[in-house]
């Protein structure tokens, strides 16, 4: 097992710095039934899948749209299925409910609540890295710092406010789509390869975490009541 050298932070501005990953793997859209049985065999032959969901991005303030596209990777190969175009699968669903293989997903239960919109199902076996990150020292919670923090590359969120319920993916959209289910996979690898830090030292850090943000929130505050003082809010600890 890997020792533990994660830094607890990553800056936006040094993420831009770094190399570009991208997944280079298969990937087929799953956009007609007829494709359905044979992306589930394939699944169903894994014991850990990257997950990742997408919905046509919403402007406007209490308007959200149902997940279009649900995204799960393997190390080799992602699969695209279209929910716009196949419904929810009630073979996918299974996926999501089958404690033997493992699903990883980031602020996941938010998909899990999309796709369960379109067809109901208990999850099982779903792993959120948000929620384990910090065992190995990782305070960011967002995929590219964390995936930063663990590769030393960026990945790209240049197509996040794309349409996902257009007629046909393009290339790009396809590309970022799985770039992302299968971050997730590579990042909770990565992390079972690696020493977690021990439970106290956790519970320090996300203690310290707690206190920055409470005082950086008390400044804002603060400066807000007396907007004539010269003191700035400091910014967060990151």
């Amino acid at each position: 097992m890997e020792a533990n050298h994660f830094v607890h932070h990553i800056s936006k501005d040094l993420v831009q710095w770094l190399p570009l990953a991208r997944f280079e793997g298969e990937v087929i859209v799953v956009d007609d039934v007829s494709k359905i049985p044979d992306s589930i065999d394939y699944l169903r032959t894994k014991s850990v899948l990257g997950v990742d969901t997408e919905s046509r991005p919403s402007f406007t303030r209490g308007v959200h749209y149902p997940t279009a596209l649900v995204q799960i990777a393997s190390e080799e190969r992602c699969y695209l299925y279209r929910l716009t175009h196949v419904g929810m699968p009630k073979e996918l669903a299974a996926i999501f409910a089958d404690a033997s293989i493992c699903k990883v997903g980031l602020a996941f239960k938010d998909d899990l609540r999309g796709m369960r919109r379109r067809r109901d199902f208990q999850p099982a076996n779903c792993v959120d890295l948000q929620s384990i990150v910090s065992k190995y020292g990782i305070l960011d919670l967002g995929l590219q710092k964390i995936f930063a923090i663990c590769f030393g590359k960026k990945i790209s969120k240049s197509q996040q406010l794309t349409n996902w319920e257009v007629s046909h993916l393009t290339p790009e959209q396809a590309r970022y789509a799985s770039t992302d289910a299968w971050a997730t996979l590579l990042i909770y690898k990565k992390l079972c390869d690696t020493e977690p830090l021990p439970a106290r030292v956790v519970k320090q850090l996300l203690q310290e975490e707690h206190d920055k943000q409470v005082a950086h929130q008390q400044a804002i505050m603060a400066a807000r009541e007396n907007p004539d003082t010269d003191a700035a809010a400091p910014a967060p600890a990151h």
